[in-house]
């Protein structure tokens, strides 16, 4: 083989080695700096990229992206001197990779001690019942705060999740019973309100009932006053017939109305509540004897009558024996 045989597998050599170290290929999902003689040149985006070879160099390869984090437990004590632990996840994206690259070393380190120095200070700040109850809004406040801690790093704080938080068993267990509490004072309370409806309830329906009650017993009254006054008008223009009949000499109607009001009076004596037996030594030949003699008084009385004579008077008044019979 000659001299100039060998030159050209050199060259050939040299050529491939060249090109080798000036060809680069990037994964897609990552980025690659470029440095030249030190210093940060550009980045390498993923596919096939050329650099100078033996002046440039690859700095720093980032995975672009999403990743997360694990945060271990924390022991964190509230603004109520309640210690409690809590665990964390932190999820993150590098958004620049030349500043992930130079402005922090060891970058998840950084990410992970921000995390829990944040976690410590919210926490720390709130009281045991809010830490416990507003979990979304610990959440949004730690990624507010490491987000924007962790932004002149060209990274994205994209979520902040706290998984758990355990306080010890014996708060746990006083929580238990205060609850208990709580809500058995509820339900007493509930209790109370129930029977307070319960007798306004039944006192506006003894209420309605009584004016109702009120109601019939005053429409009651008048209309039996209203039946007594219509009695009376007819007693009174009964009497007043009567007055008018005997006025013009009609024994018959003074007999009938005293014939009337003895037979009421002797009904009344028999239905009287103090009377268990009534002894009446009379007969009806005697109550008809009786109204003859009321008759006879009559005519005497109407003999000289401005409407009758004393044989007018005879003729409408029968004697007791003719009754009787």
């Amino acid at each position: 083989m000659s001299g100039f045989d060998i030159a050209v597998i050199v060259f050939l050599v040299l050529v491939l080695l060249v090109l080798y170290a000036s060809v680069k290929t990037v994964s897609q999902g990552y980025n690659c700096t470029v440095e030249r003689f030190g210093r940060y040149t550009r980045t390498l985006t993923p596919g096939l990229n050329l650099i100078v070879p033996f002046i440039d160099r690859i700095g720093a390869r980032m995975n672009m992206m999403e990743q997360v984090l694990d945060v271990p437990t924390q022991e964190v004590i509230t603004r109520d001197n309640a210690s409690v632990g809590a665990d964390a996840v932190a999820f993150y994206q590098v958004l620049n990779a030349p500043q992930a690259a130079y402005q922090v070393r060891e970058l998840e380190y950084a990410i992970l001690n921000l995390t829990m120095t944040n976690i410590r200070s919210v926490m720390g700040s709130m009281d045991l019942d809010e830490l416990l109850s507003n979990r979304d809004a610990i959440n949004e406040r730690l990624l507010r705060v490491v987000d924007e801690a962790a932004s002149p790093w060209g990274i994205k704080i994209t979520r902040v999740e706290i998984k758990d938080i355990n306080p010890p068993t014996d708060l746990v267990d006083a929580m238990a019973r205060q609850m208990k509490a709580e809500r058995e004072k509820r339900a007493e309370v509930l209790e109370a309100e129930g029977a307070r409806n319960a007798q306004i309830l039944r006192a506006e329906g003894a209420k309605q009932a009584a004016i109702l009650q009120a109601e019939g017993t005053r429409e009651a009254a008048f209309r039996e006053a209203e039946a007594r006054e219509r009695l009376a008008e007819a007693e009174a223009a009964a009497t007043r017939s009567v007055s008018e009949a005997i006025a013009q000499g009609d024994v018959q109607a003074i007999n009938y109305f005293v014939a009337q009001k003895y037979t009421e009076a002797l009904a009344s004596i028999g239905t009287a509540n103090n009377q268990k037996i009534v002894l009446m030594p009379m007969e009806a030949s005697s109550l008809i004897g009786s109204l003859g003699g009321i008759g006879a008084i009559a005519k005497e009385v109407f003999a000289d009558g401005p409407n009758g004579s004393a044989a007018s008077a005879r003729r409408s008044v029968p004697s007791a024996g003719q009754r009787a019979d």
